[in-house]
């Protein structure tokens, strides 16, 4: 259902008013009357000041008129991040590799139905913090453009149109349908509650350089724009009926997109019709004036931003609206239509009403981290699951009785997790999931080797068994006492003491206390804030024999180990490089040394591991190629983890900078392993986890077997192990373009889209886009098309069979591209037009079809008449496993 326009709203406020001058009950407290009434009302009744408050992200109570207090920022990219548990699933980029909207339909609905569950939760708790709201700040549907851009994880890909189907499904998912809003429908009233708000970001042309983001100044060709660049956001607006769009930091053609009259009211409202609200990245509006140096101040940047379209400010520079609208730089009419659109969204997410009037309120606490979810997670992560190469080594054998486990992020819960995410509350590494998929197997596990060079430090050997650790003299309890705290400086009492059996922990946008709390086990009063708490860890270090042992603490955050009162390692303010510190000491078997480990929360991934090497313990790299010769079968797991790629990050290792990369080549560290792991005769499979592409030549050439992961969420290594041992037959497509290095890339900072991904890339790709095998065969046959003619507003069917003509159940996803013959006004030289994902048992056939209408999906943007436009021409129709493996073609002609 469309919402009514703002302008409605507007006029009838002078109604609204008087209405509610003559009734008890005010018009925005009347359930009957419709949202627009309510909201217009509402904000008829409140102040300049109070106004002004409500635009900003954390916006204040008004208690006079019982608004209470509401922070709009909370986050759900790939399940409800940054609020305590919440099932993890896939980051996006693998989601995407799925080419299954459906799939994604479903992630999203489960993830609405989390956050709702968590919001009721928190509102019963009294707790109206960041995070803890309904207006989500997901999906990221910016263009993967380049693969060297940290936060192209957080999208669907390089390509517009899967793009906007996989954006499409997950804001339907996200905001739920009205369905079940019917029953409570008041006949009086028309208008039903939206279950939560999406919010398309980042609007517009945004993706990189991290570090130049708040000054950045893109200027993209204008069919770039319109071709690339918008269609997703135009799809999730007028299909997706998307209530939020989210601005983005850099300029356009020198004007910031948070405040861009083209960008917001013209494109944005006027041609798409959009009628949700806008709302600014995090200090966006700020950077008007700081960064961008558009304006002078801070009043002048908010006046601009609102004036052109921007209602709701993430930080507080709109806390100058009020001195902007006296010395006149905004009207209090254009404050009032942006508190407006702000207030129907609150009040169509039956935030003013009962709980009993609005669906999705009695969604138990059970439907966070259910079951059903989990299965859902491992379910979506083995459809993400890209087979790169398989030699025939591929699935192994359940006969195997030793294998080898080697790599950095083999046991690492952040290369499960991505950024934007919540804390899983049983993640399974790749690990733990190869151990559970082969419990007769002998499975040796060896780190082996650094994810890139300077980032663990020394080397971090195994964490401390509990059979070393006691939590007292004379206790006989193995492990150590943990005492969490508020603060750092361990002055007031802990809120929680207990025994840790090891201090190997992973504080994933969430605090030790999250699971007690919601299962009722420890009051709110004492819950511990998920960004601020400090832990200290204590007992005795008992340790098994006598020699020089290298006691090693790892972590994000802050630590001092003492060693019988003295301290040994020192990294408190945690701004070394280095996440981790080591030193010797010489050490007598059985005798209890004093041990202490202060810890203090100041990363958002925060982690803390105390570890050691043993006397005697070799080297790591030289561990593990013992290991992997001993074994019958390696597993190296590599790659990267978004500890290296996300959002304007402190980080400078080789080959990476501030979130971004400047390589697309596997860190030096993994490669020299994997090259000596290949030297020893083993059969070698290597699983990436990643968020982006990479320049795997070596590995192609060489390795039998080749598995990408992604960052897979929570189930991850169940998925992955799965898909080794041949329980799931792998089915993900890339969406994105693999290319052999950087060299074949324009610059990073260059947004023209000339020789990028596949629809402009003219060199010869590693991996093309929708690349992956399968552990099956399928044959296309009997291409047909409906029509060899046709008008630019015609209708074309396509129809096609597909077999599988292997011995495996399996799933094909069939890729459709449109390419131009004779079109010179076309640029791409071919399209995704059109995909499924179908699943067929071995021998079953399956007749494929497809619709296709020149207007929408051979059109162009034509500069000169700022219009679309259709070329006559001829054009082939590609039908095939990828954008390179095409099976089957037939052409037509389009005739204006």
């Amino acid at each position: 259902m469309r919402k009514p326009r703002i302008a409605t709203f507007l006029a009838a406020s002078a109604f609204a008013a008087v209405a509610s001058a003559s009734t008890q009950t005010p018009v925005y407290q009347d359930t009957s009357r419709s949202f627009g009434q309510r909201a217009a009302d509402l904000v008829a009744q409140m102040t300049l000041p109070e106004k002004v408050a409500q635009m900003q992200n954390s916006a204040p109570a008004i208690p006079r008129l019982g608004v209470p207090a509401y922070d709009w920022w909370s986050e759900a990219l790939h399940g409800v991040a940054r609020a305590g548990e919440a099932t993890v699933f896939p980051q996006s980029i693998g989601l995407a590799a799925t080419f299954d909207p459906g799939l994604l339909h479903q992630e999203a609905s489960a993830i609405s139905d989390e956050a709702r569950a968590k919001y009721d939760d928190f509102q019963r708790r009294g707790m109206r913090g960041r995070y803890e709201g309904l207006t989500f700040w997901s999906p990221n549907i910016n263009i993967f453009r380049d693969p060297r851009w940290g936060r192209g994880q957080e999208t669907y890909g390089e390509d517009p149109y899967l793009t906007s189907r996989m954006g499409v499904a997950f804001v339907r998912g996200l905001q739920g349908d009205d369905q079940a809003a019917d029953s409570l429908a008041d006949p009086r009233n028309p208008d039903k509650y939206r279950k939560l708000d999406a919010t398309a970001k980042h609007f517009a042309v945004h993706s990189g350089p991290e570090p130049e983001r708040h000054r950045f100044d893109v200027h993209p060709d204008e069919r770039d724009l319109y071709e690339t660049y918008l269609p997703a956001f135009k799809a999730v607006v007028q299909q997706g009926g998307v209530d939020a769009v989210m601005g983005a930091y850099n300029r356009v053609d020198g004007v910031p997109a948070t405040a861009s009259q083209r960008l917001l009211e013209d494109t944005l409202r006027k041609d798409w019709g959009f009628q949700g609200y806008v709302v600014s990245d995090c200090d966006a509006v700020a950077d008007i004036y700081m960064f961008h140096k558009v304006v002078a101040t801070a009043e002048q940047a908010a006046a601009l931003a609102v004036n052109h379209g921007d209602d709701l400010n993430c930080g507080t520079t709109y806390a100058t609206l009020v001195k902007a609208v006296h010395d006149g730089l905004v009207s209090e009419h254009t404050i009032d239509t942006a508190v407006t659109r702000l207030m129907l969204a609150r009040f169509r997410l039956g935030m003013f009403d009962p709980p009993a009037r609005v669906p999705w309120s009695t969604l138990p606490l059970s439907t966070i981290r259910s079951p059903q979810h989990d299965a859902l997670a491992r379910r979506a992560a083995q459809e993400s699951m890209v087979l790169l190469k398989n030699d025939g080594v591929l699935p192994l054998s359940r006969d195997l009785r030793r294998i080898a486990v080697i790599g950095p992020t083999a046991d690492s819960v952040q290369a499960l997790v991505g950024d934007y995410h919540g804390t899983p509350r049983a993640p399974v590494t790749i690990l733990q999931g190869i151990r559970a998929a082969a419990p007769h197997a002998q499975v040796s596990y060896v780190q082996g080797a650094e994810l890139v060079q300077g980032f663990d430090g020394p080397d971090v050997g195994s964490v401390i068994d509990s059979a070393w650790l006691r939590p007292a003299p004379g206790s006989g309890e193995h492990g150590l006492k943990g005492e969490y705290f508020r603060s750092a400086d361990f002055a007031a009492p802990p809120v929680m003491t207990r025994i840790d059996p090891q201090v190997g922990f992973h504080f994933i946008h969430g605090s030790p206390t999250d699971a007690l709390v919601a299962s009722g086990k420890l009051p709110d009063a004492q819950a511990l804030d998920n960004n601020q708490f400090a832990v200290r860890w204590s007992g005795e270090l008992v340790p098994p024999v006598s020699g020089r042992y290298e006691l090693v603490a790892a972590a994000d955050s802050g630590f001092r180990l003492y060693l019988d009162g003295r301290l040994l390692l020192d990294r408190w303010d945690a701004r070394s490089k280095q996440r981790g510190q080591g030193a010797f000491v010489d050490l007598k078997a059985g005798k209890a040394y004093a041990i202490r480990l202060d810890y203090v929360r100041a990363a958002h991934n925060a982690s803390m591991r105390l570890a050691w090497r043993m006397p005697g313990a070799k080297p790591p790299f030289e561990a593990a190629l013992d290991a992997a010769r001993q074994a019958d079968v390696v597993v190296f797991a590599g790659g990267l983890t978004s500890d290296l790629e996300g959002e304007e990050m402190p980080v400078d290792y080789p080959g990476f900078a501030g979130g971004d990369r400047t390589t697309l080549a596997l860190p030096a560290t993994q490669l020299k392993l994997l090259k000596a792991l290949q030297a020893t005769g083993k059969p070698v499979v290597l699983v990436l986890t990643t968020g982006s592409a990479l320049a795997i030549d070596w590995a192609q050439q060489h390795l039998p077997a080749i598995l990408l992961a992604w960052y897979p969420g929570q189930r991850g290594g169940s998925a992955v192990a799965d898909t080794l041992f041949g329980d799931a037959n792998p089915a993900g497509r890339l969406p994105v373009t693999f290319y052999k290095s950087v060299a074949q890339l324009p610059p990073f900072d260059d947004y023209a889209m000339q020789g990028r991904t596949y629809r402009y890339f003219k060199g010869e790709p590693l991996y093309p886009f929708g690349y992956g095998l399968s552990y099956t065969r399928f044959d296309y046959a009997n291409l047909q098309l409906d029509h060899d003619a046709l008008g630019a507003d015609g209708h074309l069917r396509v129809t096609l069979k597909v077999k599988n003509s292997g011995q495996r159940a399996g799933d094909e996803v069939v890729q459709l591209y449109l390419r131009p013959l004779q079109a010179p006004r076309m640029r791409a030289i071919k399209s995704l037009r059109g995909f499924q994902r179908i699943h067929l048992e071995p021998g079953e056939e399956r007749s494929v079809s497809f619709d296709l209408v020149p207007s929408r999906d051979l059109h162009y943007y034509d500069v000169a008449r700022h219009a679309w436009a259709v070329e006559s021409g001829r054009y082939q129709v590609q039908v095939g496993a990828s954008s390179a493996d095409i099976r089957l073609t037939r052409d037509f002609t389009v005739q204006r």
